[in-house]
């Protein structure tokens, strides 16, 4: 069976992309339940599909669409019949995402409208409706599949059924444990930013325009360039302390200043639209001194070379230095893409890049380099390679892990297979003549 949880993502990717597709004329392709498949639903997911992949058989792939949204139908009929309940506040949430992209991308609501068609407004509902769909539809399988369970020896039958010439090749991957410093922030430093951002306040008090002084003077690369501006945004969106700065202002009135995990803020309402704020901020992020950096460097040296002659172990060594999670559990470090404890190069290439991990032998330690925390802020560690698995093919000692997550998908598929099945004998489902010789994999219709 095709993989239903992937639908979602397919269906993000290809029926919420608007631009630069062909006009066509519109039709119903199949209703089921009381919900409809439009024949633009599937030709622009063709479209987005032809592109990314070059394919070249238009009606066998066009079937395959059809066949996914019709499940996807069959989730959300029964959504709808048990009345699962979407928030509109939810739905909110991800259509202010889609349409904040989308400005981003074109810049403004006129281009936006001559690149897809749609005005600003339309494009919203045309969004609000296929994503309060999709969540449903989501929440549905969630409730279908959560209870799936699998069982060691169910992951070790599903092993010895992958025939020997199409087991993967699994790439060198490595375990580490890190030793982090992350100095603290001194008083002083902390009084410097407060007191240039009360200049700053002050002065959009007295009248300057707070969209200048954000371009000037924020840190906060991804909103500066714009005046500090975030766009609409809903209460969950944003971490706590800001989140209740922002939705206590009012239109034009600017806050306090106010500390986050980030650094120091002040902010400014722009606008207020139901459930959603728009602001303008400013961050100043204060600066570890360059003298603690040093010292944070040297410490970690000196930990390193006591590691090495044997009279600490690294893992006591983290518990008692590291500034970071990891150091309580003595430093292993976990793999945040996939939550195991192993990196293939990517990972160690994104994660360590100063560290040179793959030329390093196992047990070796490297010497005290810098980093950036989770919150962008200035650090220094020390790693150790505990492990390094060479390329090979996959086995159910060394991959265990990948195998039985492979393992729990395929059940989880099966489950919604068997789930599918029944629905669809249920539900009314009628094909258009276009696509009634469509052979579906996973669909039993009387068509």
């Amino acid at each position: 069976m095709k993989n239903v949880s992937a639908l979602f993502a397919f269906l993000a990717c290809c029926t919420l992309t608007f631009a630069q597709q062909e006009t066509t004329i519109d039709g119903v392709a199949a209703v089921v339940g009381k919900n409809i498949v439009k024949y633009s639903d599937i030709e622009r997911s063709f479209a987005q599909m032809r592109i990314k992949q070059g394919i070249e058989n238009a009606q066998a792939n066009k079937c395959a669409i059809l066949e996914n949204l019709i499940l996807n139908q069959l989730l959300v009929h029964k959504g709808e019949i048990d009345s699962v309940e979407v928030s509109d506040d939810e739905v909110g949430q991800y259509v202010q995402y889609y349409l904040k992209n989308d400005m981003r991308q074109y810049g403004t609501k006129e281009a936006l409208r001559e690149a897809t068609g749609f005005t600003y407004d339309e494009l919203k509902e045309q969004y609000e409706r296929m994503l309060k769909q999709s969540l449903l539809a989501r929440r549905v399988e969630y409730q279908i599949t959560e209870n799936v369970k699998i069982t060691p020896r169910e992951v070790n039958d599903f092993f010895n059924t992958i025939p020997a010439d199409s087991l993967p090749m699994m790439p060198e991957r490595y375990e580490l444990s890190e030793i982090v410093i992350e100095p603290n922030i001194s008083e002083t430093e902390r009084d410097r930013v407060r007191t240039q951002l009360a200049e700053l306040r002050e002065r959009v008090i007295k009248g300057e325009k707070f969209s200048m002084l954000a371009t000037l003077y924020s840190q906060d690369p991804g909103s500066a360039s714009k005046g500090g501006e975030l766009g609409f945004f809903s209460r969950g969106d944003m971490v706590g302390e800001f989140e209740s700065a922002a939705f206590a202002l009012k239109p034009g009135e600017v806050s306090p200043i106010i500390e986050t995990q980030y650094g120091f803020h002040i902010l400014q309402m722009i606008e207020r639209r139901g459930s959603t704020v728009n602001v303008r901020h400013i961050l100043i992020i204060p600066k570890v001194s360059s003298d603690d950096l040093l010292k944070a460097r040297i410490t970690l040296d000196s930990i390193a070379q006591e590691i090495r002659k044997g009279t600490l172990s690294f893992e006591e060594a983290a518990k008692k230095h590291s500034t970071a999670s990891t150091g309580s559990q003595g430093g292993m470090a976990i793999n945040p893409n996939d939550g195991t404890s192993k990196f293939d190069k990517n990972a160690v290439k994104e994660l360590f890049p100063m560290v040179g991990i793959s030329g390093m032998d196992e047990g070796q330690i490297s010497n005290a380099t810098a980093m950036k925390t989770a919150d962008n802020r200035d650090a220094y560690r020390i790693v150790r390679l505990n492990k390094k698995e060479p390329e090979h093919v996959a086995n159910i000692v060394d991959d265990y892990d990948n195998i039985y997550n492979a393992a729990l998908a395929n059940a989880k598929q099966e489950a919604m297979r068997a789930w599918a099945k029944k629905q669809a004998s249920i539900t009314y489902i009628h094909i258009s003549d276009e696509y009634k010789d469509c052979a579906f994999d996973n669909l039993q219709l009387n068509k």
